[in-house]
């Protein structure tokens, strides 16, 4: 059954992990958000698209999510002393990824075409679609003014109140080749616990995503982030603070509403099932924490299972 995932970075690369495990890869698509993409030393960085293939290669970094097992920071090391910044960790085996992924894009290959490439090579079979071909930034208002998202979110810890948020480039974008036909064509259509706002909300504000959604044939669950009133990890709880909407999986059914059909919360989230299912969305809840494969794994069967 064909089932497209809109991924952010860590927690949709834990639940696929998962995914991959039940149902076969070669039906599975990946829609990656692209806006926290930035440029360092030269060269491009796809830090959600990267980190999903690395967890789904087993190269991940198992304590932090993101970069690559055992690798060393030589190279940071050097430009460090050659005076730039390294508030980014990019390790020395990481690099190569990004050298060879702007190696490509510079010789004219679609950012699509690298990262399908870049699956197979890593022996993946599952597809991986970045949202779109065209840069789109999102870069945030905050109370010390305009920060590309990597600056809000690594060199400032995500302890900045954000005002607003841009997706600078968006209104030019264009959905990446396969994107809406993979929407269209889905059975099953699932939110990965990601940022609603800058991991999943970017994604849909590319023209035409939204769009889709809402007219898709196929179910739409979303599996939330938040936790007991916190986020599992990243900014998305102080953001739904900051944006005056309730920290819980409340806030972000009330963000999917025009296209969500189910939404997945944890044991500690029950008591919110009556107001979620009274905005017209099916809720659920199970235990969602993915601390270990089998969790993830279990967590997958049973996003299966609701969506039957």
């Amino acid at each position: 059954m064909k089932t497209v995932v809109l991924s952010g970075g860590v927690g949709a690369a834990r639940f696929l992990t998962g995914l991959v495990q039940v149902m076969d890869p070669r039906d599975i698509t990946v829609i990656s958000n692209t806006g926290d993409d930035c440029e360092f030393y030269g060269l491009r960085v796809c830090p959600d698209i990267d980190t999903v293939i690395y967890s789904l290669a087993g190269m991940a970094n198992p304590q932090t999510g993101w970069g690559l097992m055992g690798d060393s920071f030589q190279a940071l090391k050097e430009l460090k002393a050659l005076g730039c910044e390294t508030w980014f960790q990019l390790g020395d085996r990481d690099l190569a990824t990004h050298i060879w992924r702007t190696m490509m894009l510079r010789q004219g290959q679609s950012l699509s075409q690298v990262t399908r490439t870049l699956a197979r090579l890593r022996g993946l079979e599952l597809t991986i679609l970045p949202m779109s071909d065209q840069p789109v930034h999102t870069v945030l208002e905050t109370e010390i003014g305009r920060l590309p998202f990597q600056e809000y979110m690594v060199k400032h810890r995500f302890q900045l109140a954000v005002k607003h948020i841009c997706f600078e480039g968006c209104d030019q974008a264009l959905p990446a080749p396969g994107v809406l036909e993979a929407i269209a064509d889905a059975k099953r259509i699932i939110i990965a616990p990601s940022n609603p706002y800058v991991s999943i909300g970017t994604i849909l504000a590319v023209p035409g995503i939204r769009q889709a959604l809402e007219q898709a044939t196929g179910k739409v669950a979303a599996i939330s982030p938040i936790v007991g009133g916190n986020a599992v990890k990243g900014p998305a709880a102080r953001m739904l603070s900051d944006f005056g909407q309730p920290v819980s999986p409340l806030g972000v059914a009330q963000i999917y509403q025009s296209f969500l059909d189910l939404m997945i919360v944890d044991e500690k989230d029950q008591a919110l099932l009556p107001e979620i299912r009274a905005m017209g969305i099916e809720a659920v809840s199970t235990q969602t924490m993915m601390t270990s494969l089998q969790a993830k794994i279990t967590l997958a069967k049973q996003v299966l299972e609701f969506m039957q």
